[in-house]
């Protein structure tokens, strides 16, 4: 008899269990986010696109340490929007982003790239206008050209007397 009631009470206590943990792990709304366009330079606009009934709420954001926190607007049926802007200071690379929709929060990995910096060499200056470098090249190209020019017209000139 004891058996019987403890075998009752292991399997009553595991049906609960059973039922209860599809509850707890259920939400998956929304289900996606995208990036448009994928690959974004620092200062520049994006559109995110999320999918899920949870995130047409009135009170729903999207997130990231590339952007501000921005209120998604509801598109119509599972379909919300919101149009960012990139910091100017966002790190390069591949970003996450969190969605906060019906009090809950969810981590999407890799949604969008950021483009670093140029990698300039030679000719990668940050300067603006010419260089004393430029001056003294451009000035040295200038007086070969009077002195070549100069020989020119007096070896024409010679040869015209003869």
């Amino acid at each position: 008899m004891r058996t019987t009631r403890a075998l009752a009470a292991s399997a009553a206590a595991v049906a609960a269990l059973g039922f209860a943990a599809p509850t707890a792990a259920a939400w998956n709304d929304p289900t996606s986010v995208t990036a448009q366009p994928s690959v974004i330079a620092r200062g520049g606009q994006l559109v995110l696109t999320v999918k899920g009934e949870a995130c047409t709420a009135a009170n729903s954001t999207i997130s990231s340490a590339a952007f501000p926190t921005t209120k998604l607007r509801s598109m119509g049926g599972d379909t919300a929007t919101a149009t960012v802007t990139v910091n100017s200071n966002a790190t390069p690379g591949a970003q996450s982003v969190m969605t906060h929709c019906d009090g809950r929060q969810r981590t999407f990995n890799n949604v969008f790239t950021v483009l670093g910096g140029v990698r300039g060499g030679i000719g990668g200056s940050s300067t603006s206008g010419a260089t004393p470098t430029d001056i003294a090249i451009g000035g040295g190209l200038v007086a070969v050209a009077l002195i070549g020019g100069g020989v020119f017209w007096m070896r024409r000139r010679s040869e015209n007397k003869i």
